[in-house]
């Protein structure tokens, strides 16, 4: 017992750290509404100044104070008009400029709520009459506030955690009918009580989470008044309403438990369940996108399934470990109709998780192209690991279940009256199966609970990333507005290895064609403002033509990278080399393939 104790130990410890790697610890999020395409297009050069800036995304989004910032070549802000919506498009946001804009080059600073609630920010430049330097970057309050996300994510993680210890222990209880169900009560206290207070601090946080500014703007009359009149805060106040309302609910069948019907019961414990369910379900991917009634009932079948196994599990271990070395009848038929209903989830889960991440990839090369992809793949092959054990403790639940009928077989009959029966005649027959203790079991059960909080953090990693699908609706071309040709603009990523030494490469190749271009690059660091480095060096080759590499011998110009003057002979797809140091001593190569036509 000392054993199992030390280890169940272990496995709580390892669950904490991995929440706090993965989740306390984590980049900002990125958001679901993807951009899809804007008007100017970004880097593009104008003959004369538009009459307002529009931005199009892949789902509709909210808007924020200020969602729209626009600023001129000398870091000023421009005066414009109030964000809205284009007429009839929920997913078009867009801004009026004023009549007479100077020449230059002017940058666009953005922030929107996307439809299933997570914020995206980001910036883009266009330039009238020609481009201009200029000492604009993506401002520090249009990005995320590395406290204010962490304490959400962890907040999002622990609510995700305590509903499934709250309506898993209540189904336990339901449909198995453990014999001493009275010892479930504190574990089911703390997940409702942990549940109301992570929704309280995901209310509090909403605010700062939305507009990336620091944890302490939480409690700003301001912030609490605009999330409660947005969809994300009012699902969060139906969740407290709703767990006050079970809370009562459960005090009272405590209280007059012998006066109420038990079907009455069940019915209004499996409705209040669905209904916290969906304040899941209507916040998260489902709420936007492909087909969103038949997603919102996939994913609030989903979390119930998930709820009833891994809120199961957690009921059952403790109830095992209560078990004597020969358990009741009672705990025997209990651990037999867990597995039915264990059973019954799994299939749940696969069928809906087969449909969500159909509706989350879009492709099969999303699968190993996306970060979404990618975390599904991690995901999969937990459920795997998942099954097996599952499988195992199915064995050993059948094992279990049968050692009543094996005794029943193996009892020595013994007569009514006179002397005992005489010996065995045969006693080198197959002995009756060696008994096995409960506590077994719950080894696998407490595995099942590990491999389970492992699946819970990549799914609430999962609901924090942009799906493949979006992610491709992005990746496709805007058409070009009118005006001069659109340049040719490539960003780059880097990573020298040391902290502090990546970012991104932002190249423009004007007009992007055969022959001679203009090159530009921007440099932004890792908090995505300007960032200015020693030595930046870009070349282009044709490898099918045996063509180059092509210096475009960029010069520094004070903020940025450019060469006037560089030749691009005939058309195809070019590699295009990225060398940039930031030391004296730390410097990489990036490359991206671009396309030249004539």
């Amino acid at each position: 017992m000392r054993d199992e104790h030390r280890w169940l130990r272990r496995l709580t410890v390892l669950g904490a750290g991995l929440l706090l790697l993965l989740l306390g610890a984590t980049a900002p999020a990125s958001a679901h509404a993807a951009l899809r395409g804007t008007d100017p297009a970004d880097g593009t050069v104008l003959k004369s100044a538009p009459r307002e800036v529009t931005l199009t995304f892949t789902e509709s989004v909210g808007l924020l104070t200020d969602s729209l910032r626009v600023y001129d070549p000398d870091n000023q802000r421009v005066r414009t008009g109030e964000a809205d919506h284009a007429a009839g498009r929920s997913d078009t946001v867009r801004v009026s400029l004023p009549a007479k804009l100077g020449t230059g080059t002017y940058t666009v600073a953005w922030r929107v709520v996307s439809a299933d609630s997570h914020p995206v920010s980001g910036a883009l430049t266009f330039s009238v009459g020609k481009r201009t330097a200029t000492a604009t970057s993506v401002l520090p309050d249009r990005a995320e506030n590395p406290a204010t996300t962490s304490l959400y994510n962890i907040a999002r993680y622990l609510a995700y955690l305590a509903v499934a210890l709250l309506l898993g222990p209540a189904a336990f209880v339901a449909y198995c009918r453990p014999p001493r169900p009275a010892h479930l009560r504190t574990p089911v206290a703390a997940a409702w009580g942990t549940l109301f207070a992570s929704t309280i601090a995901l209310f509090l946080l909403r605010a700062p989470y939305e507009e990336g500014t620091a944890p302490t703007t939480a409690f700003a009359l301001s912030s609490l008044t605009r999330t409660a009149s947005t969809r994300p805060g009012e699902l969060l106040l139906t969740r407290l309403a709703l767990l006050l309302l079970a809370g009562a609910c459960a005090l009272a069948v405590r209280r007059w438990r012998r006066r109420i019907p038990r079907r009455a019961a069940l019915a209004t414990a499996a409705t209040l369940a669905v209904a916290l369910a969906l304040t899941w379900a209507a916040s998260e991917h489902a709420s936007a996108g492909l087909q969103v009634p038949l997603a919102i009932t996939s994913a609030t079948l989903h979390l119930l399934a998930t709820a009833a196994w891994l809120g199961g599990l957690t009921a059952l271990a403790l109830t095992l470990r209560r078990a004597s070395p020969d358990p009741a009848a009672p705990l025997v038929q209990a651990v037999a109709r867990f597995s039915r209903l264990a059973f019954a989830s799994v299939t749940v889960l696969v069928a809906t998780g087969v449909y969500q991440s159909w509706r989350g990839l879009g492709s099969w090369q999303a699968l190993t192209d996306t970060t979404y992809g990618r975390l599904l793949l991690a995901k999969l092959a937990a459920v795997t690991l998942l099954l097996a054990a599952a499988s195992r403790s199915r064995r050993w639940t059948t094992r279990l279940a049968t050692r009543p009928a094996a005794r029943e077989r193996t009892r020595v009959p013994q007569p009514a009256g006179g002397p005992p029966l005489p010996p065995d005649p045969n006693p080198t027959a197959t002995p009756a199966p060696a008994p096995h203790h409960p506590h077994d079991l719950r080894r696998w059960v407490l595995t099942e609970m590990a491999v389970g909080t492992l699946v819970l953090v990549l799914t609430t990693l999962l609901t924090s990333t942009l799906p493949g699908r979006a992610a491709a609706e992005a990746a496709q071309a805007a058409p070009a507005p009118a005006g001069i040709q659109a340049a040719s603009v490539t960003t780059i990523p880097f990573d020298v290895g040391t902290p502090g030494g990546h970012g991104r490469v932002q190249i423009t190749l004007d007009p992007g064609r055969v022959g001679t271009n203009s090159v530009q690059a921007v440099v932004y660091g890792p908090d995505g403002g300007l960032s200015a480095v020693p030595e930046l060096r870009i070349t282009f080759t044709l490898p099918v033509q045996r063509i180059g590499p092509l210096d475009t011998k960029v010069t520094d110009r004070g903020g940025y990278w450019a060469a006037d003057a560089f030749n691009l002979p005939i058309p195809g797809t070019w590699t295009m080399k990225v060398t940039v140091r930031v030391s004296e001593v730390d410097q990489v190569t990036v490359s991206k393939t671009v396309r030249v036509v004539r």
